[in-house]
């Protein structure tokens, strides 16, 4: 099988590749035949120093050749060297540990085969070590030149003198961009579990892969494929391939980056980190990293040449939007064909090892095998390289007759070795993993227990620090002891190591010693572990696990500088049983977890965690015990965060029915609860009904607590934005103002309530028209958020969208653009193109579009989003029916006007229906009704509806408020297409006076009316 890479030089020159075995044609060409062609020899484990020796010769006008050195283990050692001789020119072998061990061959046979093949030939011979252990004696007649620990200019000169080349008489600069790497110089950013010494075989899938990925090699074309996917079933070596790919081939890369995808949250923070180690200048908000991470892939900077794995990314709707865009490359290991089937990746499928390499890795990991008995062996676990790991490691530490051995694992009888295992995995598992257990439980009996309690963790992220410093109360007697004593808990967690079950990763500090980070564990086992345990024994191990998560609740999820460890809490949820657990203790770490989620706005993962509980508790736990009131709370509030209102809706008034007939009405569960259902009857457009409750709530809670309590004010912050999307600004803002002041007196300034009141006021003050004190206040407001809270939580971007809103109303055209633009991009990456606050981004975003930017794009957004609305709150609620009107806008901006028209009409008259003909937004709809009627010279028609919306503009907004002034220049045109001149003058000269005093000369709106341009209105969907 070949490695299939190129290489090329300036004076086109190429290097081909093969593999040894069958050499065949060479197929190499060079620039000149007075450069002496060099075929280079290598173990598949350092692809990297041949590519880096073969560029390096080419640069000097050298052919080159890479050829994989894998000798057939039946084929004598002596015939396999003797078919290197057939490759062309002289033959370069890239010595290290692993060129010796392959086969395997032994000592005996590699001197022999030297003497007899390379001695006669040592003209055509030469070598090169790079060999990390001592070689072999026999490797003396190569004469190789050791590479290790030395800069390139030293390898380079030793190679050169090996091979007898001269170098250039003057030095290269810096090498070029597709230049392989020194392989001592490893990529800038490099974050990949450490290579497995033992990997075997898998050739032709890296192959495929390293094709489909780089293409036909350095400047023969773009590659054929930038997403792949690693599917198969367990244990058949998918995550061992994608780290070796790593190892082997990242040298091509600037940046290696491993993701484990099992656990949304925790791959969001893996991810997050990477903008760290790529320095990009961004804060500690966990979204506003990720956002800096996908666009610096994107584009490429600070590096173009990136890989990142996603291991066992097997739920892809979960993973699916952490998976970044550009020109790098993306490797997925998962269970599924999802990847594949959506066209998201192309697939390549993993299957078992072939047994050519199932014998060789067995008789690596066992040297005491015989070819036979390896066979054997894998014919006994099908090829399975998970269990093919277990079964050789276990002959490789124990005595029994490998005869013996098999011959149980082929019976399948674990019982024979004490061990009860669970009929749904395959035999030779149950077999071989009951064997391992009964040694290590007659070994090590607290390392057994340990890894019983390893498996109530997430096995991909262990917490094993958390466990060794865990209160001594939280674990079992034998395990606090363990724990208590340092060298015999590393001692059980080496034991485990030796299993192959358990994978240790150690963080490195300079002023300690290093220390384990982690235990990993392969899902199998873990699932394996689980099932084999009894009842008593698993309810106990959830009991510990679920003691140590509770102690390392910080028991604050507001709080921003907790916030990594309950992302580290999180994943251990599940498996330690925290949603079955009846302790209190436990069930507030739950509730602890998901407020964490719903302040730091990871809603997708809070909404799963509320119905997993409810799931299983609804049935089990009254529906008024605190818990599930709390749980059931915050389930409708990720509901209608989600965008799902209906749902929230039912299950809002569910629990709020029963509590009002069992509780009296100042209960505070009944007016959290209804406090609750008010906040998705106003996402559902009743607002008259969610203003009612929040003032019941409201007054209550001021009768109970006082009117400055935190939940008083948090309820009458609730009542301000009911009022305000019932068209009372006035009486809006006075509330706003009231919290605000009692949140700037009572809270720090920097708190985020504090930040909320302050945006709502600011929103309040340019929905009033008074723009220049909104633009003013919002500018620090903004600012704050984005210092406090970070640039991606729902929070800051509500405040940056108030932020560009009132910039477009001040005039400040450019910046409120580039802002626009970029809330559209950050809403759509943190909550998903159809959450509702990105169709509000995205709406004000296509009205800005029509008047100063792509109008058909304008057109074809503002139809998306008029759409998407009907589909999410259905063809009655006032935002789509205002979407719907914008869409009007667009109509008539191309032409169409009567299109633009018919749409007018029907957006007045469904949002006089809704909202009655007094609302602010009726009046806007209106406004433009008027003016669409003047277009297709419906001249009375529009001075009727002109006039009586300027009376109706007066008594609900005041007489001058901005859209009452539009509606006066509006009336003065549709009186002047009438011939009725005089009142349109006085009308024009008042509008124009008023706009002047209020917004200024040289406003926008101002010179608007001047220069008779028709004023429109747009329809702005609020936030809820």
């Amino acid at each position: 099988m070949a490695d299939q890479s190129t290489f090329s030089d300036s004076s086109g020159s190429s290097g081909t590749s093969g593999s040894s075995g069958s050499p065949g044609p060479a197929g190499t060409s060079g620039p000149a035949r007075s450069h002496e062609h060099i075929t280079i020899s290598y173990a598949g484990f350092n692809r990297p120093w041949a590519a880096w020796i073969s560029h390096q010769l080419e640069q000097l006008g050298h052919g080159t050749t890479l050829l994989r050195w894998d000798p057939v283990p039946e084929t004598p050692l002596a015939d396999e060297l003797s078919g290197l001789l057939a490759a062309e020119g002289r033959l370069l072998m890239v010595l290290d540990d692993w060129y010796f061990r392959l086969g395997p061959k032994s000592h005996e046979e590699w001197t022999d085969a030297l003497q007899e093949v390379v001695t006669p030939h040592a003209d055509r011979f030469a070598a090169v070590s790079v060999a990390t252990q001592k070689l072999p004696a026999t490797a003396a007649v190569l004469r190789p030149a050791d590479l290790r620990d030395l800069d390139a200019v030293e390898a380079n000169r030793r190679v050169l003198q090996r091979l007898g080349v001269t170098p250039a008489r003057r030095p290269r600069g810096e090498p070029s961009p597709g230049a392989p790497r020194f392989p001592n110089d490893p990529p800038e950013v490099w974050n990949v579990p450490r290579r497995n010494n033992r990997f075997t075989g898998r050739d032709h899938v890296l192959e495929e892969l390293h094709d489909k990925l780089a293409g036909g090699g350095l400047g023969a074309g773009p590659p054929l494929e930038t997403r792949i996917a690693l599917y198969g079933i367990s244990g058949v070596g998918k995550s061992q391939i994608a780290a070796e790919y790593a190892h082997r081939f990242g040298n091509d890369y600037d940046v290696v980056w491993w993701i484990s995808a099992t656990n949304r949250g925790a791959a969001r923070e893996q991810l997050a980190e990477l903008a760290n180690r790529l320095g990009l200048p961004v804060g500690h908000e966990l979204g506003d990293r990720i956002r800096a991470v996908h666009e610096a892939l994107r584009v490429g900077r600070p590096y173009r040449r990136w890989l990142l794995v996603f291991d066992s990314a097997d739920d892809m709707e979960q993973i699916e939007d952490l998976v970044p865009d550009g020109r790098g490359h993306v490797l997925i290991t998962t269970l599924t064909r999802d990847w594949s089937g959506s066209g998201s990746a192309q697939e390549i499928e993993v299957r078992p090892f072939n047994r050519m390499e199932s014998v060789a890795y067995a008789r690596r990991r066992a040297p005491r095998l015989t070819p036979l008995e390896a066979d054997l062996l894998a014919e006994a676990v099908q090829d399975l390289p998970l269990l093919l790991a277990q079964t050789a490691a276990w002959l490789d530490a124990n005595p029994m007759s490998p005869k013996e051995y098999i011959e149980l694992i082929r019976r399948g009888e674990p019982s024979l070795v004490g061990i009860r295992i669970s009929s749904d995995y395959p035999m030779a598992f149950q077999t071989s993993w009951a064997i391992t257990l009964n040694t290590l439980r007659e070994r090590s009996p607290a390392a057994v227990e340990l890894l019983k309690l390893f498996a109530f963790f997430t096995p991909d992220a262990i917490p094993v620090p958390m466990l060794a410093k865990a209160r001594r109360g939280d674990l079992p007697e034998h395990l606090a002891d363990l724990a208590a004593e340092p060298i015999s808990w590393n001692t059980a967690l080496r034991r485990l190591t030796e299993s192959t079950a358990v994978r240790l990763d150690y963080q490195l500090s300079e002023e300690s010693d290093p220390a384990v980070e982690t235990a990993q564990m392969h899902r199998l086992y873990h699932r394996f572990l689980r099932s084999d345990m009894t009842e008593d024994e698993r309810d106990q191990m959830s009991a510990t696990a679920c003691r140590v998560l509770v102690t390392a609740d910080p028991q604050n999820p507001s709080d921003t500088r907790y916030w990594e460890r309950y992302a580290e809490l999180i994943p251990h949820l599940e498996p330690a049983g925290v949603l079955d657990s009846p302790e209190p203790a436990v069930q507030e770490l739950l509730l602890n977890c998901i407020e964490y989620l719903r302040v730091r706005g990871e809603n997708r993962m809070g909404l799963r965690l509320c119905e997993q509980f409810l799931a299983r508790w609804s049935t089990r736990m009254e529906p008024t015990r605190r818990t599930m009131l709390v749980l059931t709370h915050q389930h409708a509030n990720m509901l209608r965060r989600m965008g799902r209102y209906r749902e929230a809706e039912a299950v809002g008034s569910a629990i709020v029915d029963q509590l009002a007939a069992e509780r009296t009405p100042a209960d505070s569960d009944l007016l959290r609860a209804q406090d609750g259902l008010a906040g998705t009857l106003m996402a559902l457009g009743s607002y008259e009904e969610a203003y009612t409750l929040f003032d019941t709530v409201w007054r209550t809670y001021t009768e109970v607590l006082g009117p400055e309590a935190p939940r008083t004010l948090s309820s009458r912050h609730n009542l301000g934005s009911a009022l305000a999307l019932l068209g009372r600004y006035e009486d809006a803002l006075g509330t706003f103002r009231d919290v605000l002041a009692f949140r700037e007196r009572e809270l720090r300034a920097r708190h985020h309530l504090t930040l909320n009141a302050g945006a709502s006021y600011s929103r309040m003050l340019r929905l009033l028209g008074r723009y220049r004190d909104a633009t003013s206040s919002q500018e620090l407001n903004a600012r704050l958020h984005r210092q406090v809270m970070g640039s991606h939580t729902p929070q800051t971007l509500r405040a940056e969208h108030d932020l560009a809103l009132c910039l477009r109303r001040s005039g400040e055209l450019g910046r409120a653009d580039a802002l626009m633009a970029d809330l559209v991009e950050r809403s759509r990456r943190v909550q998903g193109p159809r959450h509702p606050e990105t169709l509000m981004v995205r709406a004000d975003y296509a009205t800005f579009l029509r008047e100063h930017g792509d109008l058909g794009h304008a057109r074809d957004l503002a139809e998306e989003i008029a759409e998407r609305y009907r589909a999410l709150a259905g063809a009655d609620h006032p935002y789509t029916i205002g979407t719907l009107g914008n869409t009007g806008l667009a109509r008539g901006a191309f032409g169409e006007l009567t299109e633009a028209l018919d749409i007018a009409e029907r957006a007045l008259g469904d949002m006089t229906r809704i909202m009655g003909p007094d609302h602010p937004w009726t009046l806007g709809c209106a406004l433009n009704t008027a003016a669409a009627r003047n277009r297709v010279e419906d001249e009375d028609g529009a001075v009727e509806l002109s006039h009586d919306t300027l009376e109706r503009a007066k008594a609900t907004l005041g007489g001058t408020h901005p859209l009452t002034l539009s509606a006066k220049t509006a009336l003065a045109e549709d009186l002047r297409t009438l011939r009725r001149g005089q009142e349109a003058a006085k009308l024009e000269q008042e509008a124009v006076q008023q706009l002047a005093e209020t917004l200024g000369a040289e406003h926008p709106h101002t010179l608007s009316a001047r220069r008779r341009r028709r004023p429109y209105w747009d329809f702005e969907p609020q936030p809820v």
